[in-house]
């Protein structure tokens, strides 16, 4: 894609003034993710409109550690279907607690159970300590399906949004390699696919046109990267950076939700892509007006609400194709 495609239509100046209002804190995540974690649960428990989505909480012992997990039942359940959920937050924050409201959104909006994974957090836990536990689950609920109410295998999606889609991509392609289940969907959310987020030598023209001014910034991704893959070589590994991938060959259908005003909406589109390439069948929905992070909207929002009829569709099982923007292939 070239960049004048990407600056095509141009923001209005007195949307991207007020859009720069919600832009985040510019704050040293380095040094300040614990405050911001805080910040996260504080937010998350403030009281919210609507009816309660009741939720159970549970563990699963690991080899090591016992991993919690919080499943959410709507109160109408309408599809067969769980949903297997990695939230975001830079693999630094973001946790069960603070995506309950979100997780509870999903499941009343789509009618499906919700089974969100609080994996390790970096830099306590640097890589690949988050990828292991994620992927300890998605192998456990594949092949015992009824342990969160599912008929078959084929019922487990998984779902990530940026950090979450990156370990969704990462584990549905680590079950590939082992030779074991894999799901048969997977939905990502403005998902991290690619390791370089810096606007001098990003092939990625979003990188540059919305690294500095909107929810999410160049230099927070480049601090989550400094937490999560201390040894800068070990980013290009494709299980931190799944675009790089030799081979993209059975992989799940593919939903992929890109963010229109998201540094990571151009590497996001350009995995979809290049799934499709592999032989995969892939559909690209760019959310217009849409900044990173919008699942965690209230349910009035515009960007949530369309989020969540392509969701619903892709769901329903409805032939899906590659479309969308034209890729831009990695430098």
């Amino acid at each position: 894609m070239e960049e004048s495609e990407r600056r095509s239509p141009p923001v209005h100046p007195l949307v991207r003034a007020v859009l720069g209002l919600f832009a985040a804190p510019r704050i040293n995540m380095r040094e300040d993710y614990e405050k911001v974690r805080r910040l996260q649960r504080q937010l998350a428990s403030m009281p919210v409109p609507g009816p309660k989505v009741p939720y159970r909480e549970t563990t699963v012992d690991n080899v090591e550690h016992p991993i919690p997990v919080r499943i959410f039942s709507p109160l109408e359940r309408r599809r067969d279907e769980v949903l297997l959920f990695f939230h975001g937050g830079g693999w630094v924050t973001g946790d069960i607690e603070s995506y309950t409201p979100a997780c509870a959104n999903m499941a009343e909006l789509t009618g499906c159970k919700v089974v969100s994974v609080n994996y390790r957090l970096a830099p306590e836990h640097p890589f690949p300590a988050g990828v292991e536990d994620c992927f300890h689950i998605a192998r456990l609920l594949l092949e015992e399906p009824h342990l969160v109410g599912a008929e078959d295998p084929s019922r487990i999606v998984f779902v990530g949004d940026s950090a979450g889609g990156n370990l969704a991509a990462v584990v549905s392609q680590m079950l590939r390699d082992q030779g074991l289940r894999r799901p048969d969907r997977q939905v990502l959310l403005y998902p991290v696919t690619h390791w370089d987020h810096d606007p001098e030598t990003s092939p990625f023209a979003s990188v540059r046109h919305h690294g500095d001014d909107y929810r999410l910034t160049t230099l927070e991704v480049q601090d989550y990267f400094a937490l999560y893959v201390p040894d800068i070589e070990k980013r290009c590994d494709p299980k931190v950076a799944p675009l790089l991938a030799e081979d993209l060959s059975d992989q799940p259908d593919t939903l992929l939700i890109s963010a229109e005003l998201d540094l990571l909406c151009d590497e996001g589109e350009a995995y979809a892509h290049a799934l499709a390439e592999a032989g995969n069948t892939v559909q690209i929905e760019r959310i217009p007006g849409a900044l990173h992070g919008f699942i965690t909207l209230p349910r009035f929002s515009r960007s949530l609400k369309r989020a969540y009829e392509v969701i619903n569709t892709f769901l329903d099982g409805d032939d899906v194709s590659t479309t969308g923007p034209a890729p831009q292939e990695p430098a």
